[in-house]
């Protein structure tokens, strides 16, 4: 596949004004074919595997498609050229398999200053069917919600006089998800991001989304997402404990451009 061309100024636009960009055929076929592959090695070996995170410290593949070139040019053009990657998952989400209800990346991944971004690929069409994740589009511009739990570690905006704290995050049970009366705010404005294979969805770490239950009999849904920040943001956060007060940035990858704080090199990918 030929270099993407540069992200264009509607489409810069549609992700700050909605807080999400979907960009079609952003990976190969070939590439989607080779992660499937994968996929299937891991299953052999794990059949009730439903989603795993970091690989990208264990797996070259996982690296590899973490620090995806024409990705990195689509984060680049939208949170600025210096790149830190900061997490890869894989998500196995089979028929039947349930959803994850609202939540805010940031709320889980923090950022000082925040400029988290999440990219979404699609390894399978994903659709209302099979529990394809929707997007509140213009919930981006909503603060962090904290954590009720304090001790929980999540991040969360606490210098507003008025902001509540939240329990359930994640949960599927608009009952029990406290982020429900914020998705309230935005009637008719959930979407659902449908992809087909290779497209990728990027989206706001602040935006709520959610997925529900796989309902199709048939059909899985896999996908590989990772996430990203600005390398000049500090990063108190690591899928491994950090002591008080020290940051994270140096256990994560720069994927572009230079920056003053700590980074870590690929461990797999030469050149990178």
């Amino acid at each position: 596949m030929d270099t993407i061309a540069p992200v264009s100024v509607e489409q810069y636009v549609h992700y700050r004004e909605q807080g999400y960009l979907i960009v079609r055929g952003l990976v190969a076929e070939d590439e989607v074919g080779e992660l499937l592959e994968h996929v299937d090695e891991l299953v052999a070996q794990r059949p009730d595997l439903l989603r795993i995170h970091m690989l990208h410290r264990r797996l070259e593949i996982h690296e590899r498609y973490m620090l995806h070139p024409r990705i990195l040019d689509v984060v680049a053009a939208l949170i600025g050229p210096d790149v830190l990657a900061l997490q890869t998952m894989l998500f196995l989400k089979g028929p039947g398999s349930p959803g994850q209800g609202y939540h805010q990346d940031s709320f889980h991944i923090v950022t000082q200053p925040d400029t988290l971004i999440g990219a979404w690929l699609a390894l399978d069409r994903a659709d209302e069917d099979n529990g394809c994740v929707w997007i509140t589009a213009g919930s981006q511009h909503e603060p962090v919600y904290p954590d009720a739990d304090e001790s929980a570690g999540h991040g969360g905006d606490l210098l507003l006089a008025d902001i509540p704290s939240i329990e359930g995050a994640d949960d599927p049970d608009e009952r029990r998800n406290g982020l429900t009366p914020v998705a309230a705010k935005y009637p008719g404005r959930e979407v659902p991001a449908v992809l087909e294979p290779g497209d990728v969805v990027l989206f706001d770490g602040h935006v709520l989304h959610r997925s529900h239950a796989n309902r199709s009999a048939t059909r899985t849904r896999r996908s590989f997402v990772a996430h990203y920040c600005n390398a000049r943001s500090h990063v108190p956060w690591d899928d491994e404990p950090l002591a008080d007060g020290e940051m994270g940035n140096g256990r994560h990858v720069l994927a572009r451009g230079s920056t003053h704080l700590p980074y870590a090199r690929p461990r797999f990918v030469q050149g990178a």
